[in-house]
């Protein structure tokens, strides 16, 4: 805030109380929802459901799964100019690695993103953030919070399965000499 009360203007990023810029938002956020649209929900198929063009372009390898992560990409850095909060943008990054991941898996990727819909989920997390920041925030660092535990655990798991894979080996290699 400046000394005389007002938001200081960041470069690149919409101050959310600015009359101006509420059009703007809107604007963007219409075109993210579009984009997610396009990427996700596009193409009706047989049966009711329906896909984008992200699980087909995820079929050339490796070119696909890096022009639909850069899109994905592209929605999370316009919900952070938006001024969405870090915890908010870790559970749409989250939504996006996890799309761009599995996704590099031939054939189980590829079903992968006809279900996940990463940009979808991400323009619906930037919507209700949009509507009710509050209870988005507080949801979303408690996910950021239990995919940290998580993550903890797993190194913990990790280190203490190499620890007994060494002790057995040693042991093994005891016996003989």
């Amino acid at each position: 805030m400046g000394a005389d009360g007002e938001m200081l203007r960041q470069p690149g990023r919409i101050a959310p109380e600015d009359p101006v810029n509420t059009n703007e938002k809107e604007e963007l956020r219409l075109r993210l929802a579009r984009l997610a649209w396009l990427m996700d929900n596009s193409i009706p198929i047989p049966g009711g459901a329906k896909i984008g063009i992200d699980p087909l372009i995820g079929l050339i390898p490796w070119v696909g799964d890096l022009l639909g992560a850069l899109v994905s990409s592209f929605i999370l850095s316009e919900a952070a100019r938006l001024g969405i909060p870090k915890s908010v943008l870790l559970k749409m990054a989250f939504n996006t690695a996890l799309d761009a991941l599995i996704g590099a898996v031939p054939f189980l990727g590829d079903l992968f993103d006809f279900a996940w819909k990463a940009n979808m989920r991400n323009v619906r997390l930037l919507e209700h953030y949009l509507e009710h920041p509050r209870a988005t925030v507080m949801t979303s660092r408690l996910f950021v919070a239990l995919l940290c535990l998580l993550v903890i655990a797993l190194v913990v798991l990790i280190g203490l399965l190499g620890f007994l894979l060494v002790r057995a080996l040693w042991q093994a290699v005891s016996q003989y000499t």
